[in-house]
This record gives structure tokens, C-alpha cells and sequence, in this order.
């Protein structure tokens, strides 16, 4: 993905006027690489955020220059509660040095178990922590839930099968999904039932203690 920048001047408060025009203040830095504040187009900014994530690689090109750089988004910052894009960080990369990164976690397939409408899925994982070449970058990574057929399954970090050039740093035995057994819904027949009680009963060695 391609987007460009402009070399920013305005700075502080004073972004808010960048804002209202459509523009995004940002920031690039990086390993041997001094901070520079810089300036996108917000709707392609947005675009290139749905599209990338947090995983993807970007070409970014500085004030119309023929080489772009090699970055990440690093981290977005948006209103709490408008949700509207205030600033970006982007993170440019050396493509022969590994980094680390978290890759979202999906699930595909449908567990068996689940037919069970009692039964439910609980994530304990959203993210996998992973070192590789930044080209390696897996944009998500899926877990298959067909092997799930009984209550009280589950599938672990150890059960995620990815590339020998990616190093997975998550805890294997640190569990993904599970799949839990709720309580069943009783019928109306067994609702009646357990609302009348069996009447108690006397011995004989009772009634003669009184």
C-alpha cells in the first residue's frame, strides 16, 4: 500500500485547524531514524488504516520523493467519542531486520460443539506476539474451530501452525479459545416436578422423642 505525506510545520494546539481542512497530523521515527512530524489526507489515511492494520506494510512518500519508506502503523489515536482519526505514529523498518508484533487472532470454521445451543465460545486470546522479517508479517492469524466437538475443548498457542520464518513468542500452553458448557433450560414438565416436593416423612423413633 502507497500513501504520501507532507512535511508538517504546524505543531501543538494548532493542529486542530489541520483538522477541520481533512489532514491528519502524524509522526514518523524509527530506529536510527530522527522523529519528523508530518502531515495525510485523512480520508486516504483511513482507508490505508482498514486496509493495513497495524501489520501491513506502507510505501510512504515524503513531499512527492521517488523512494518511499518502509513503515508500520505504530499507533492511532481517535476521540473516545466521536471516533475521529487525531494523529498516527508510523514505525519505518529495515527489511532485513526482524520486528516484533501482535497479529490479530480470527477463528474460522464452526465447532461441533456449538450445535449444542447450551454450549458457547469463550476467546482468551485476541492477539499473537510474533518475531519475523517485516515482509513475513502475517496481516491475522486463523484458528480452525472444526476440531471442537465436545464441551470443555479447547485449542491452544501451541495449535496455531505458521511459517518456519516466523517466531511465535506467545506461551504455547497459553489457551486461544474454549469451548464452555452452560446450563440447560429445563422443561416445564421439570419445572412442575421440582416444585412439588415429596412431603417428610415421621419414623417411628421420631414421633416417640416427642
Amino acid at each position: 500500500m502507497e500513501l504520501s505525506a507532507n512535511t508538517r510545520d504546524i505543531l501543538g494546539k494548532k493542529v486542530k485547524t489541520l483538522r477541520r481542512q481533512g489532514i491528519t497530523p502524524v509522526h514518523l521515527y524509527g530506529h536510527s531514524v530522527k522523529p519528523v512530524p508530518l502531515q495525510c489526507d485523512t480520508a486516504k489515511l483511513q482507508r490505508i488504516l482498514i486496509l493495513t492494520g497495524t501489520t501491513g506494510l506502507i510505501d510512504l512518500k515524503l513531499d512527492k520523493t521517488k523512494k518511499p519508506r518502509n513503515v508500520m502503523i505504530r499507533e492511532v489515536q481517535r476521540e473516545p467519542r466521536s471516533g475521529e482519526l487525531l494523529h498516527v505514529d508510523f514505525y519505518q523498518v529495515r527489511m532485513e531486520e526482524k520486528i516484533r508484533v501482535e497479529v490479530p487472532i480470527v477463528t474460522i470454521g464452526e465447532a461441533p460443539a456449538l450445535k449444542i445451543k447450551e454450549n458457547f465460545l469463550t476467546h482468551e486470546l485476541n492477539t499473537l506476539s510474533v518475531e519475523c522479517l517485516p515482509n513475513a508479517i502475517p496481516n491475522r492469524v486463523e484458528i480452525d474451530l472444526s476440531s471442537l466437538t465436545e464441551a470443555e475443548q479447547g485449542m491452544h498457542v501451541a495449535d496455531i501452525s505458521l511459517d518456519e520464518e516466523i517466531t511465535v513468542l506467545t506461551h504455547p500452553e497459553q489457551l486461544v479459545v474454549k469451548i464452555s458448557a452452560g446450563f440447560a433450560e429445563k422443561t416445564p414438565e421439570e419445572e412442575a416436578r421440582t416444585e412439588i416436593a415429596p412431603e417428610a416423612t415421621t419414623t417411628a423413633e421420631d414421633s416417640s422423642s416427642e
